[in-house]
This record gives structure tokens, C-alpha cells and sequence, in this order.
């Protein structure tokens, strides 16, 4: 990771006055001629997990492609970290897990983070380090085709976390896993977070929500809150964040106004630090 990263980590508390890591204005993507995502905007600060939920084919896969620079978009602008999205420069900067997880079958698990981090150009001894962050220690010289869903999961993620991306983008990093797996990875995301990474985390299942430090709401490609969990749900005078985007539905009408105000992004007007 280039040095101005890694000054960035080493910065202040988490959620203090940054540039939004990712502005996303106006997005428009078309499938088979049928809009995806219609007219989208948006903004996910630094240093913090947002949570991109939704039903299946709201639009979380598309958004999340475009913001790593490998959707084709009709029309809009991605900022990643200052830059176009999908720029040369981010190569380092941005990673991106996918739903199925990106590995080699019939190459063990140290010999995937190798290839992986030949193609990145970073040092050696950072596959052991990553390779201990996911836990995959006990099984680092398996075959990755041999492994569990979950496991392979993980090699995906480990193989992100070469070179301290300061963005991750992942595309539901937790579906099909078993509660403690589940848990253990929104720790990671957590201490990855605490670091200074800014995380944007995609899943269809609500009560996830409550894991992360800001909500982005999507239906039909559409957003429909851009919001803290608290902030929707006083918003919908609900105590559940299901419950919350049934009613967000039923209004009709996005809810794109922070409702608390402690944990709006810096250039949304709000407070300057959320701790």
C-alpha cells in the first residue's frame, strides 16, 4: 500500500473529519436494456462499515461493481478515495470480495496468497500475516478446493487483505455461514474498521444492519435510507430494522436525510466526529 495509506491508518479516531471514501452521484446501469440503477447517489465515509441491504436484485452487486471500476454504467460518476473509480492507481488501494469466492482449486491456501500477492507486488511475509488475520493458519497448506464454503471464503478475504487496502468492498461476505463464523468475521470487520480501512459490506439479511456503523437501504435500485441504524429507525418508530424497511417501503418516498446527527458523514453538516 503506498505510504500516504498507510499515514492515513495511523491518523486519528475513527470517524473523525475525512472526505467521504466513496461519492457515487447521479449512477445509472442497465442490464439487457433494463434499468438496474436509476439515478443513484450517495457518499460512505471513511473509516467506518456501511451496510449495503436489500432483497436480492436490489441493485447491491451492480452498485458495488461500478464502485470498483468493473461495471459498465450509462451514465454518473464514482469517486474511489479521490479518484475515478477503477483508476490505475486504486489497484493497490481497493479491494473487492466477490459473492463466490475467488481462489484456486488446486492450489493450496498459501499458494493462492502467493500467486495473489505476486500479482499485487507485495512482500513476502504479508501472506503470513493475513493468513493469521483469518484465522486459516489450520489449514493454510490444504488444498483450497478441499476446504468448506466458509473457509474459502476466507482465502477470498485473506487474498483482499494483502497490501492494507484502505477501501474493501464486500459482496456478502457472510451468506451461507454458520452464527459463529459469522460473528467472527464481523469482528475482523470491526478491528479492520478500528484501524482506519473503510469497509462497504453488502447483505440481504436485516439484521446485519445492526453490525454497522451507517445503513445504505436499497429496493429496485433505488435507495431508500442512507441512514444509522438509530437514525431509521426512530425515523420509522420501529425497534426492527426489518420491520423499519417495510415501512420505509409502504411511505413511498426515500428517506435520505440523517436522523442522528452524531454519526452523519463530515460534509453532510453534522457533527465532526461520531467518538
Amino acid at each position: 500500500m503506498h505510504e500516504s495509506g498507510r499515514a492515513r491508518r495511523r491518523g486519528g479516531p475513527r470517524g473523525e473529519t475525512a472526505a467521504p471514501a466513496i461519492v457515487v452521484h447521479d449512477l445509472q446501469v442497465k442490464r439487457a436494456r433494463v434499468p438496474v440503477l436509476r439515478g443513484l447517489s450517495l457518499a460512505v465515509p471513511s473509516g467506518m462499515i456501511v451496510g449495503l441491504l436489500g432483497p436480492s436484485g436490489s441493485g447491491k452487486t451492480s452498485l458495488m461493481r461500478s464502485i470498483v471500476g468493473v461495471q459498465i454504467v450509462q451514465s454518473g460518476t464514482i469517486e474511489v478515495l479521490g479518484l475515478p473509480a477503477g483508476s490505475g492507481a486504486l489497484r493497490h488501494r481497493v479491494a473487492y470480495v466477490t459473492q463466490e469466492a475467488s481462489v484456486y482449486d488446486d492450489l493450496t491456501v498459501r499458494q493462492n496468497l502467493s500467486y495473489f500477492r505476486r500479482v499485487l507486488g507485495v512482500p513476502a511475509s504479508d501472506i503470513d500475516r493475513v493468513i493469521e488475520r483469518t484465522d486459516l493458519a489450520s489449514v493454510a497448506d490444504r488444498l483450497a478446493g478441499s476446504l468448506s464454503g466458509g473457509q474459502r471464503g476466507r482465502v477470498s478475504l485473506a487474498a483482499a487483505l494483502l497490501g492494507s487496502p484502505e477501501v474493501l468492498v464486500l459482496d456478502e461476505p457472510t451468506v451461507g455461514l454458520d452464527p459463529v463464523l459469522r460473528v467472527e468475521l464481523w469482528q475482523l470487520f470491526h478491528e479492520l474498521a478500528a484501524e482506519g480501512a473503510t469497509l462497504l459490506v453488502s447483505s440481504h439479511v436485516m439484521d446485519e444492519a445492526k453490525r454497522c456503523d451507517r445503513l445504505l437501504l436499497m429496493r429496485d435500485g433505488e435507495l431508500l435510507a442512507d441512514d444509522t441504524v438509530p437514525g431509521v429507525l426512530a425515523f420509522t418508530g420501529t425497534d426492527d430494522i426489518e420491520e423499519a424497511f417495510l415501512r420505509l417501503i409502504d411511505r413511498g418516498e426515500p428517506d435520505l436525510q440523517p436522523h442522528d446527527a452524531s454519526a452523519r458523514p463530515a460534509d453532510a453538516g453534522g457533527s465532526e466526529g461520531r467518538r
